[in-house]
């Protein structure tokens, strides 16, 4: 045999050497669960190990983060239920305390990334990303929402808006209603392909964000299309996205493939509440071992063509490299 593959497998040394994908904390970025109030850290039980955390306390996780290397965060609302109404109206209001929040993190921590969530839903007494009417999700309407929104969230000093609604021309109005009120440094990581997904249960659980009734099956994605993908991008694209996601992550690494291969924007994958959950519950049973698994699951998003990834993992990852 003149070829023998194994040769390039036969030390650690060799086998680093010719690695072909790399992980490391800086393609991470963290979502972190933010409510109203003081010293509350409230574990999320069907996500062991996150929390619902009051401001106070998550200046200290993020300085802990930090200081671990991981400087990317997405940052999510636990909201009252006496604050939502059918227009969502809380989520622009000056006394929003998601919106407090980001000044006062990123006076904090001027170097760090901070990523918003542009939808209604948590927000919204329907539990829906858009305006209800006689059980219709109407998509014109919500749209100016979705910019006041945006717009309030760069106002407080967000550096990439994340709409993750999947409204039909949000993205264009976002950046237009950015770029007239001289926010053009603002970018806009659009949830392109956002999917229709069983694997959201512990992040509606965390947030209490999950529709009074009916589903999102009308504006998300079919779990069973990939090519409708690419309309999603061409259009994201267009309307001035700076970066486009895929989420959930784990079981549509087909299509982050498949958008990476075809867009020059760098693809994000969003490693969702369930996937996370399902590791978590694998090795609290000793079915898998999580510090070998969780690396594993990371590099195949990356392997899949992802620039970065949204992840649950992210502070776990970064105590194993650096221990």
């Amino acid at each position: 045999m003149f070829s023998r593959p194994r040769r390039n497998r036969k030390s650690a040394a060799i086998r680093n050497m010719i690695q072909e994908t790399h992980l490391g904390v800086e393609h991470l970025i963290y979502p972190l669960f933010l409510v109203n109030g003081k010293n509350v850290k409230d574990e999320v039980a069907s996500m062991p190990g996150n929390y619902r955390w009051s401001l106070d306390l998550l200046l200290k996780e993020i300085e802990e983060c930090v200081k671990l290397g991981v400087v990317s965060f997405d940052l999510f609302p636990a909201v009252d239920e006496a604050l939502k109404d059918q227009k969502a109206s809380y989520s622009y209001a000056d006394d929003n305390f998601y919106l407090h929040a980001i000044r006062k993190i990123k006076e904090t921590f001027p170097d760090i990334m901070l990523m918003s969530d542009v939808a209604m839903d948590p927000y919204s007494s329907d539990g829906h990303d858009g305006v209800v009417r006689d059980g219709k999700i109407l998509n014109d309407v919500t749209l100016p929402i979705l910019s006041k929104m945006a717009l309030a969230q760069a106002q407080a000093g967000v550096d990439i808006i994340g709409p993750s609604d999947m409204m039909d021309g949000r993205v264009a109005e976002i950046r237009q209603t950015l770029d007239e009120n001289k926010y053009e440094d603002v970018s806009i990581m659009s949830y392109t392909a956002k999917y229709a997904s069983a694997f959201y249960g512990p992040f509606r659980d965390a947030l209490d964000s999950a529709p009074k009734s009916g589903d999102k099956k009308t504006y998300q994605m079919n779990p069973a299309n990939k090519r409708e993908a690419l309309i999603e991008a061409d259009l994201d694209q267009a309307e001035g996205a700076d970066m486009l996601m895929v989420k959930p992550a784990l079981a549509y690494l087909d299509v982050i493939h498949l958008l990476n291969e075809n867009y020059d924007l760098p693809i994000t994958a969003y490693n969702v509440s369930g996937e996370c959950a399902m590791l978590y519950a694998a090795a609290q049973n000793g079915w898998l071992d999580y510090n070998q698994a969780m690396p594993e699951m990371l590099l195949s998003m990356r392997r899949a063509g992802a620039s970065a990834i949204l992840t649950y993992f992210a502070k776990d990852f970064a105590k194993l490299i650096k221990s």
